[in-house]
């Protein structure tokens, strides 16, 4: 198969600009308009055109692109203008932005520019700064063939970190690029504006009247220890942080605060009015997504963006200030997004994948071999907490053996565990927490087992040394590099070092990881390794079910560790069956990982 690189030009001014607004938004604007386009056939010498979008398009149509493997840096813009003003579709798309997050993560940067010195195969230029508030007509014929010649360049480059960075990527993962880009790249997803219209009016009156009937006055929230009250009291946790002047640990509420902004995204609606009244913002994050939601339904059907690889541990994450990765749960905005006329939606949830993950990852094989036959083992959990049949389990006490399951799993401690179980409504002493705790630890001894061996991958990796971390040689410590994956990827902690903790404090690992624009160290412990290798392995069986699925229908959308897919309406019962069995088909390298799934289908993801 020939593999073309392609880069497109575009009008950019100080009002439209990528950086101040969505690449949907961008591309499907009335201003678009395409200055020029380089495309290089495999390691060909590139191929520079400038012309009117009609002229343009007939160069790219000569490729025979629909046939072809495609490679651009960050494709979901080149492709999605192909597709969306071309109607052009490559066979393949090869994304090389996404290879670099994979393969890199914060080490070197996903910027063309970064890459290009780490793999020393040259230089970007800087002739696109020129460029800047000019259409096509106002460049001359000297600008714009350097305009192209800086274009071509990039081309250049762009396969020349190809080469370097896909000499051993995995073709698993080449594909879910592929799909990923096309979510956003070729939508199909419809959105109802009566729901989103009145969804939007319902918002605001709520948060109005929230803002109202709350009494609170600009100096409550404007005072930490009261803004920190408020929030407690509605179940938050309130996010701190070590005061760079005193050492000492403070509220993080200031706008920089990622924790804080998180509360934005905080399900009780309360919680989003005050953090934005203290941010200084006029809207909540629902009412902005909404906002936005009915925006997109004006100009097309709705593109996807999700982020592949987004997180160091593969998983996927939102992108193009849409994050559908944290919408609620029964937000309307479910209910918004259509499937197109003639077809339905099946959303597949996995179930349990990450406790699942972890008792197999443990060799914890008599609570592998409950969630095998498929028994309670929540039930089970609460068995042992209160000494009693499973049959006379109530379902309060269900619900803290299920919240024990699913959350004890990575070193919890009883005082966290007091936290989260009083913001769940539930009140019991620390005493109880710690005997909760403890009994699960003993009820499932292998569990702890792979924390320390978590830790001692640390050392490893410090190291420099090799070893195998848990059962069924499913992972294995290579040094530096970090922790091998089945995928052939890695789990890596840049910059990992041990630290002194002031004031006498324990020595930690900490490792350098992302918060915004800013690298900061994040601390790191044996069972938070075991957290991000279950999550790892979890989205990479996920990831490997998503192709079996698309061997018949089209994914759509992926959130946490579900699969939407759509399929025509009449055979829709079909669809749901087949989704199912490939959601329960385990991977070639865990045969005994006991997995499950829950499905539904409907007209709308809502409804699913």
């Amino acid at each position: 198969m020939t593999i073309y690189t392609i880069d497109f030009e575009t009008y950019y001014a100080s009002d439209y600009t990528l950086s101040g607004m969505t690449t949907e938004e961008y591309i499907r604007d009335d201003r678009f308009e395409v200055i020029g386009v380089s495309v290089k056939r495999d390691n060909e010498k590139p191929m520079w055109f400038s012309g009117n979008m009609v002229q343009t398009g007939y160069f790219l149509r000569g490729f025979n692109l629909e046939n072809e493997a495609v490679i651009a840096h960050n494709a979901v813009f080149d492709m999605a203008i192909l597709n969306w003003h071309f109607n052009i579709r490559p066979k393949r798309i090869i994304d090389t932005l996404s290879m670099a997050r994979a393969l890199h993560g914060t080490e070197v940067g996903g910027s063309l520019a970064k890459l290009v010195v780490h793999y020393g195969v040259g230089e970007k230029g800087t002739e696109v700064v020129k460029a800047f508030g000019k259409r096509r007509e106002d460049f001359t014929p000297e600008d714009l063939a350097a305009y192209g010649e800086y274009c071509s360049l990039d081309c250049d480059l762009t396969y020349a970190i190809f080469e370097k960075m896909g000499e051993n990527f995995p073709m698993n993962e080449f594909k879910l690029i592929d799909l990923t880009v096309r979510m956003f790249t070729e939508p199909t997803l419809e959105l109802d504006k009566e729901v989103l219209a009145k969804h939007l009016y319902a918002v605001k009156t709520r948060k109005q009247e929230l803002i109202d009937s709350m009494e609170l006055e600009i100096a409550d929230i404007m005072s930490n220890p009261k803004l920190a009250a408020e929030l407690e009291k509605r179940g938050a946790i309130v996010p701190m942080k070590k005061s760079p002047t005193t050492g000492k640990e403070t509220f993080a509420f200031a706008k920089n605060d990622e924790e804080f902004k998180d509360l934005l995204e905080h399900p009780d609606l309360e919680v989003q009015a005050i953090v934005a009244a203290r941010l200084g913002l006029k809207s909540t994050l629902e009412e902005t997504r909404t906002e936005r939601f009915l925006r997109i339904a004006g100009r097309g059907t709705m593109p996807v963006p999700l982020r592949y690889y987004a997180a160091h541990t593969g998983r996927w994450g939102g992108d193009d200030k849409i994050n559908l990765q944290n919408i609620p749960r029964v937000s309307p905005l479910k209910k918004a997004i259509l499937a197109p006329t003639g077809y339905e939606m099946v959303d597949s949830d996995s179930s349990q994948i990450e406790a699942r993950t972890l008792a197999w990852l443990a060799g914890q094989n008599d609570l592998v071999e409950a969630f095998d036959r498929g028994e309670d083992v929540y039930k089970i959990m609460a068995s042992a907490i209160y000494r009693k049949p499973v049959e006379d389990i109530t379902k309060d006490e269900r619900f803290i053996g299920k919240t024990v399951i699913l959350g004890a799993g990575y070193s919890l401690g009883h005082k966290k565990f007091h936290v989260f179980m009083k913001q769940a409504g539930v009140d019991m002493s620390l005493d109880e927490c710690e005997r909760i705790i403890y009994t699960y630890r003993d009820t499932y001894p292998l569990i702890p087992e792979l924390w320390v061996q978590g830790q001692m991958a640390l050392k490893a990796i410090l190291g420099d040394l090799s070893s195998d971390l848990g059962q069924h040689f499913a992972l294995r410590v290579e040094g530096q590099r970090g922790i091998r994956l089945p995928n052939g990827l890695y789990l890596r902690y840049p910059g990992l070092r041990w630290v002194e903790e002031e004031e006498g404090g324990k020595p930690q690992f900490v490792y350098d990881t992302l918060r915004g624009k800013t690298l900061v160290p994040n601390r790191i412990y044996g069972g938070k390794v075991i957290e991000n290798v279950c999550q790892a392995l979890a989205r990479i069986v996920i990831g490997e079910q998503m192709l079996l699925v698309a061997r018949r229908y089209r994914p759509v959308m992926t959130v946490h560790d579900a699969i939407a897919i759509i399929a025509p309406t009449e055979e829709i019962d079909q669809a749901q069956t087949y989704v199912e069995q490939c959601m329960r088909t385990r991977p070639k390298w865990a045969p005994t990982l006991p997995l499950n799934c829950e499905a539904g289908h409907g007209p709308s993801y809502g409804e699913c």
